[in-house]
């Protein structure tokens, strides 16, 4: 591997049809500078050992050696896509992330596998639920939660050019049929991406749902029921979280009765805790609701039974939401795709 790969003109690849794996390959092919890196978690990139071959690197069960080797490989201009689970990476690996590449501001991107409750049946620890607050106190780090496939293929190419490391919950689930049913941009789902900015999906003067991730799609199964009690409901995707859509969180703030921040996190240091930030910072009151995980790790199960149990099922939203116990069946929520 030369230490000075050809500065390229790289051609971005077209997202529609793709998958994950398919885009980073692309993207490596077109641009000599990526290198493809694992903690031997091969679940999103298992084909591209073969079509990468040098720039695939699989350093085994040691995600501290593969980020520092991230970080010397980006000091001689490479652009370097981890992977690994997503608590082992963010902390295991922490102080290898904060100090050998949020000090320095690397491009090392940070790909995290089966965040939240995507971990699903793992126990406590295997269950990252303090990873948005552990990157984003990193200075230079920038984070950021894909609602679904759609949202990730398309905020990823934008990412990965990015000269600032960044910190990506996967998200590989299909878009929910909710947001498929008033999709009009063009063949995509979701609205092009942009690093600080939100996707607002609609707005509201009774309340807006605030959320990213995984728990977008029991936002939107909330929302219709809301809206089906008579309810104004804004929902906002809040895929970029550092930085983060100051302006739009203020105008909604200032402009919406109830605000609701919605993560499979905990309380601390996550969504809840930004929007209190911010508010704080601007002198805005406003009444929030937040439903985050309060001091504790969920209950491993199937997916659709951690998030029933735990109270964050659309259905369970929107009743504690509304105050009263709502006549509507919750929708089926498939299955993850992935098992650690």
């Amino acid at each position: 591997m030369k230490d000075s790969p050809p500065n390229p003109q790289p051609s971005t690849p077209n997202p529609n049809n793709m998958n994950y794996e398919e885009l980073l390959k692309q993207t490596a092919l077109n641009d000599d500078r990526f290198v493809v890196m694992t903690a031997e978690n091969r679940a999103l990139v298992r084909n591209l050992p073969d079509a990468l071959q040098g720039r695939f690197i699989d350093t085994g069960i040691t995600e501290q050696t593969m980020i520092g080797a991230a970080a010397g490989l980006a000091l001689r201009g490479r652009i370097p896509v981890v992977h690994a689970l997503a608590s082992f990476l963010t902390m295991r690996a922490f102080e290898f992330i904060r100090t050998d590449v949020g000090i320095p501001d690397l491009p090392v991107k940070l790909s995290s596998f089966i965040p939240g409750f995507l971990s699903d049946g793992n126990g406590a620890t295997h269950q990252a639920i303090e990873d948005i607050s552990l990157m984003r106190g990193i200075p230079n780090m920038t984070v950021f939660a894909a609602a679904d496939e759609d949202d990730l293929l398309q905020m990823l190419p934008v990412i990965w050019q990015s000269p600032h490391p960044s910190y990506v919950r996967i998200c590989t689930r299909p878009p929910s049929v909710y947001l498929e049913s008033s999709a009009s941009n063009m063949g995509k789902i979701h609205q092009p991406f942009e690093i600080s900015k939100a996707e607002i999906i609609s707005e509201g003067t009774d309340m807006t749902l605030l959320t990213y991730g995984f728990m977008f799609e029991q936002c939107l199964i909330a929302k219709s029921i809301l809206e089906k009690q008579g309810f104004s409901v804004g929902l906002v995707n809040i895929r970029s979280l550092k930085p983060i859509d100051i302006d739009t969180l203020i105008h909604i703030a200032e402009n919406c009765h109830l605000l609701v921040t919605v993560e499979d996190h905990f309380l601390t240091g996550g969504l809840y805790s930004i929007l209190a930030e911010i508010l704080l910072t601007h002198r805005i009151a406003a009444k929030v609701i937040p439903f985050a995980l309060k001091e504790k790790w969920f209950k491993p199960a199937r997916l659709n039974e951690v998030l029933e149990y735990e109270g964050f099922t659309g259905k369970q939203i929107a009743e504690k939401i509304s105050g009263y116990q709502i006549k509507y069946k919750q929708p089926q929520i498939s299955l993850n795709e992935f098992a650690e």
